[in-house]
């Protein structure tokens, strides 16, 4: 079968935009993991304070 064939340029191009999908991709899951981190620490944090007697 015919495949296109791609160029050099064509072919950094697709790997520039992977690398910059997968730094996103990156980013946001370290995002997601900050901010359930600080949740955790301000609802135990919370219970710290008022111990359940």
């Amino acid at each position: 079968m015919n495949q296109p064939v791609e160029t050099d340029a064509a072919q950094q191009a697709a790997k520039k935009a992977r690398d910059g999908r997968n730094l996103a991709l990156a980013l946001g899951l370290v995002a997601f993991v900050v901010l359930v981190f600080v949740v955790t620490l301000v609802r135990l944090g919370g219970n710290v304070a008022k111990p359940h007697i």
